[in-house]
């Protein structure tokens, strides 16, 4: 039961980014510790990733489908469909920072979470997908 009760505990002091440490005299003592930045997602607008595309900042990824990425799709833009996205194998470049992209942004967040969750801190993708793009009027590959 104690044991139960010192995991419950150090369960709950990890969620709030402290330790436990039991030593061999049976001696608890809690820690707070260093944690990543907290995995967040936020958007920017088409004329912003323009902006950063220019400046030669970003890393492209898509992340519709192949067939939909063969339609239309950014200059210079990776695919990465959601259905089989895997966080771990998106590049990171520490120069430029990774953009990721859809039709409308539905598809583009949930990606934007797992690669958050993967890496911490924040992933931002574009808000309304190449749809806000084109309404921008900004150039595509067809």
């Amino acid at each position: 039961m104690r044991a139960l009760r010192l995991l419950a505990v150090g369960a709950a002091l990890a969620l709030s980014g402290c330790s436990v440490t039991v030593n061999n005299n049976d001696t608890r003592t809690a820690s707070s510790y260093a944690r990543d930045a907290a995995p967040t997602v936020e958007t920017l607008t088409a004329t912003e990733l323009s902006a950063l595309i220019d400046a030669g900042e970003v890393v492209l990824i898509d992340v519709r489908t192949p067939a939909e990425f063969a339609e239309q799709r950014l200059a210079g833009a990776l695919n990465a469909p959601v259905q089989t996205f895997d966080a771990a194998s998106i590049p990171r470049d520490e120069t430029r920072e990774v953009i990721l992209y859809c039709r409308s942004s539905g598809r583009s967040e949930r990606a934007a979470i797992m690669l958050a969750d993967q890496w911490g801190g924040t992933v931002r993708h574009l808000e309304g997908g190449i749809i806000a793009w084109n309404d921008a009027g900004l150039p595509t590959i067809k």
